[in-house]
């Protein structure tokens, strides 16, 4: 089998199944006595395994379990697919955070003016020291009054600490709060947040799927490799 033909059935170019190939994701191929390359079965399997096992897994991880299968080191292969896994599974766990946070924040109620770090605090339970460090944290962001230089928290202020507070109620790290709060305010709020929420569902349940593909292809090639077989 020549480059062109293992490449023409995934509409790549004969450079990056050479590429692949120097890149460990393909087994070394064979040589004819003027020095071409010639594919094999293996070597499509191969590359099926690894189209299939980048979407779910991306690139550089699809390249990390190929590179590991090719040289006989299957559990290697195996742990990244379950760290994999299990970033998809944290991912998860984020969003159903997020979902649940957002259920649990009552809409904030007209407030009759700005509010000050002090009855902030109280309304939520929690010490002024702490919505100091969320402020350190990047999760809010109140003005200052510029004659007496106290923090001002607006509507939007408010939303954005009482979402800090129910994600902190669920377990969650100022460092992973930070980048959602950050979602909320541009996308102008929590309700064009449940948009981006959805999207985001769906990216997920498509990275699973592909993970299942890519499994089945990845199964495939180990079957044809054999056991112990090295590159």
């Amino acid at each position: 089998m020549r480059p062109v033909d293992l490449a023409r059935e995934h509409g790549l170019s004969t450079q990056a199944i050479r590429n692949y190939e120097d890149a460990g994701i393909l087994p070394a191929a064979g040589r004819t006595p003027h020095g071409y390359r010639t594919y094999t079965p293996l070597h499509a399997q191969a590359l099926r395994a690894f189209l299939s096992l980048a979407p779910g897994h991306g690139h550089r991880t699809a390249t990390s379990i190929m590179q590991a299968v090719n040289r006989g080191a299957a559990e290697d292969a195996l742990r990244l697919i379950d760290e994999s896994h299990g970033r998809l599974l944290d991912d998860r766990r984020t969003l159903q955070a997020v979902e649940a946070a957002l259920r649990d924040l009552a809409p904030v109620p007209q407030e009759r003016g700005d509010t000050f770090i002090g009855p902030l605090a109280r309304r939520l339970g929690v010490r002024p020291a702490t919505l100091r460090k969320w402020e350190s944290a990047g999760l809010v962001r109140p003005r200052r009054d510029p004659r007496t230089g106290y923090r001002v928290y607006g509507a939007a202020d408010v939303r954005d600490v009482r979402l800090a507070h129910q994600l902190r109620r669920g377990g969650y790290l100022l460092e992973q709060i930070a980048p959602l709060i950050a979602q909320v305010r541009s996308a102008g709020g929590v309700a064009p947040l449940e948009s981006a929420l959805r999207d985001w569902q769906a990216r997920l349940s498509a990275r699973g799927r592909a993970m299942l593909k890519g499994a089945a292809d990845l199964e495939a090639y180990l079957r044809v490799r054999g056991p112990g077989t090295s590159a």
